[in-house]
Parts: structure tokens; sequence; C-alpha cells
């Protein structure tokens, strides 16, 4: 990180799904959680292929704490 990076990122506003996602770390943080789950994370043998397991830490959740269905949070990640 440069000097001028660092000096706009304090006067950077965060936006709310920055802090979403900040709080989310805190709450369940995702260096652990993957560690736990990655041993037993479908690899798509034989199938359809498996999403990425990154993004599905963050989708449930989300799903959850938004109150999102489906299509609702669909929307929201296009």
């Amino acid at each position: 990180m440069t000097f001028a990076d660092a000096e706009h990122a304090d006067k950077c506003k965060q936006k709310r799904k920055e802090l979403l996602l900040i709080e989310m770390d805190q709450v369940a943080p995702r260096k652990g959680l993957i560690a736990l789950i990655e041993p037993r994370y479908p690899r798509g043998d034989g199938g359809r292929p498996a999403y990425p397991l990154m993004p599905m830490l963050y989708v449930n959740p989300m799903q959850n704490w938004l109150g999102y269905n489906d299509p609702a949070l669909e929307e929201a990640l296009s």
C-alpha cells in the first residue's frame, strides 16, 4: 500500500456492503471456517460442478441475515 492509498482509504466512506462483509468476518472468521469445511466440501465429481466454497460462505449467511429469498438474493448479487 502506498501513502496515497493509505490517505485515500481514510477518506473513503465505506459502503453498506463493505460494512456487512466486515461484520460477517467478525462473527464468523472465514479462515477458520474454510479449514473446517474444505475437506468435506463436495468437489462435484461425477456430476454438476460444486459452487466455490468462498462465495458460499458469504451467500448463505447473507440470505439469512437480510431475510432474502432466492430470487431477491440473486438480484442483490448481480
